[in-house]
C-alpha cells in the first residue's frame, strides 16, 4: 500500500481540523460548536453535494451500468445488517444487535463527502449517480434492523412471545422523509432538472466554499467523536474491532461490486465509503423511536467514535490503494 496516500490525507486541511476538534476536548478547551450551527453546516454539505450530483448525473444520462450500481449498491444495505445481526448476536441482546447492524448497513454521509474531497485533491473524476446511491442506501437497513428486532427480540417475560408491534408510519417518515434524506434527494432532483445552467447560477456557493465549510464540519466532528469514544470503554475490545473490521470488510466488498460492475477507480471509492460506513445521524434518530431498548451508548459511539475517525483518516486512502492495484493489474 502506498503509504504517501495516508499521509497525504492525513495532512489535508479537513483531517487536521477533525483532530483538532480532538485535541480540544482532550485539553477541554472551551471551545464549542452552536448546535444550530453545526446543522447549518450538515445541511450545506448535504445541498453542495446533492445539487453538484444532480448537476453531474444531468450530464450523463442513466444508462444500464448506472442502474446496476444503483441497484447493487441498495442491495447492500438489506444484506449487511443480516450478517451483522448474526455476528453481533454472539455477545449482544437482539435490540442491541438489531440497532448496530441498521447502522453498519446504512451511510455516513460526512464520509462519502470526505471521500469526494480526497477524489477532487487528486484530480480523480466520479460519477454523479453515486449520490443518488449514497440517498438510495439510507433508508433499507433502517427497515431491516427493525424486523430483525421485531422477529427475535423476546417478551419482557422472556417467553418467546412476538415483540410489540411497531408504528410503521412514524417509522417510514423517519426513515424516507427525515431532513438530512430530504434535503440530499431534493438536491438532488433540483441539480437534475436545472443542468448545467442551474449549476453555474449555485456554483459560487455550492463549490467555492465547500471544503471550508468541511474542515468546520469535521472540526465539530472531532469534538463529538472524542466526548462517544469514552463511551465504549465498558464494551470491551469486540465492539471496538467489529467498528474496525467491518469497515474494511465492507469496504472490500464495495471495491469487488465495482470491480465487476466495470466501474472506474472514482465511483469505486465512493461506493466502498458508502459500503463501509456506518450512519450516526439517520439511522440513531430512527432506531431511537423504532427499537427503544436498544442502547444507544453502543451504536451510537461505535459509528461516530470508532468507524467513522478509521475509514476519514486511514480507510479513505487504504480502499483507493487497494482500487489502484486492482485496477491497474486489469
Amino acid at each position: 500500500m502506498n503509504l504517501d496516500l495516508i499521509l497525504d490525507n492525513f495532512l489535508s486541511p479537513p483531517i487536521l481540523f477533525f483532530f483538532l476538534g480532538v485535541f480540544a476536548t482532550l485539553v477541554r478547551s472551551d471551545l464549542e460548536m452552536p448546535t444550530q450551527v453545526a446543522r447549518f453546516l450538515s445541511l450545506y454539505l448535504l445541498f453542495a453535494i446533492g445539487i453538484y450530483g444532480g448537476y453531474k448525473l444531468s450530464q450523463s444520462p442513466f444508462s444500464t451500468d448506472i442502474l446496476l450500481m444503483l441497484g447493487a449498491a441498495t442491495a447492500t444495505s438489506f444484506i449487511i445488517p443480516l450478517w451483522s445481526f448474526a455476528l453481533l448476536r454472539l455477545k449482544l441482546s437482539a435490540h442491541d444487535a438489531a440497532a448496530i447492524a441498521a447502522t453498519y448497513g446504512s451511510v455516513s454521509a460526512v464520509t462519502f463527502i470526505t471521500a469526494i474531497s480526497f477524489l477532487e485533491a487528486l484530480d480523480v473524476p466520479y460519477g454523479g449517480h453515486m449520490v443518488a446511491a449514497m440517498a438510495l442506501m439510507e433508508s433499507p437497513a433502517i427497515i431491516v434492523g427493525v424486523l430483525l428486532a421485531r422477529c427475535f427480540a423476546q417478551s419482557p417475560a422472556g417467553k418467546g412471545k412476538p415483540a410489540p408491534k411497531q408504528n410503521w408510519s412514524s417509522l417510514g417518515r423517519e426513515a424516507f422523509l427525515n431532513g438530512s434524506v430530504l434535503v440530499l434527494l431534493g438536491s438532488l432532483a433540483i441539480g437534475l432538472m436545472t443542468g448545467p445552467k442551474g449549476w453555474e447560477s449555485v456554483k459560487p456557493l455550492a463549490y467555492d466554499p465547500f471544503k471550508g465549510v468541511l474542515c468546520l464540519f469535521l472540526l465539530d466532528m472531532g469534538m463529538v467523536a472524542a466526548k462517544r469514544i469514552k463511551d465504549l470503554r465498558s464494551s470491551g475490545v469486540f465492539l471496538v474491532g467489529f467498528g474496525v473490521v467491518a469497515a474494511v470488510v465492507h469496504a472490500v466488498l464495495g471495491i469487488l461490486i465495482a470491480k465487476a460492475l466495470g466501474a472506474p477507480p472514482g465511483d469505486a471509492l465512493l461506493l466502498a465509503s458508502l459500503v463501509g460506513g456506518a450512519s450516526y445521524i439517520a439511522v440513531p434518530a430512527a432506531v431511537r423511536l423504532a427499537i427503544p431498548k436498544a442502547n444507544p451508548s453502543l451504536y451510537v459511539p461505535m459509528s461516530l467514535g470508532v468507524t467513522f475517525p478509521f475509514n476519514v483518516i486511514i480507510g479513505i486512502p487504504l480502499y483507493y490503494a487497494i482500487i489502484k492495484t486492482l485496477w491497474s493489474s486489469t
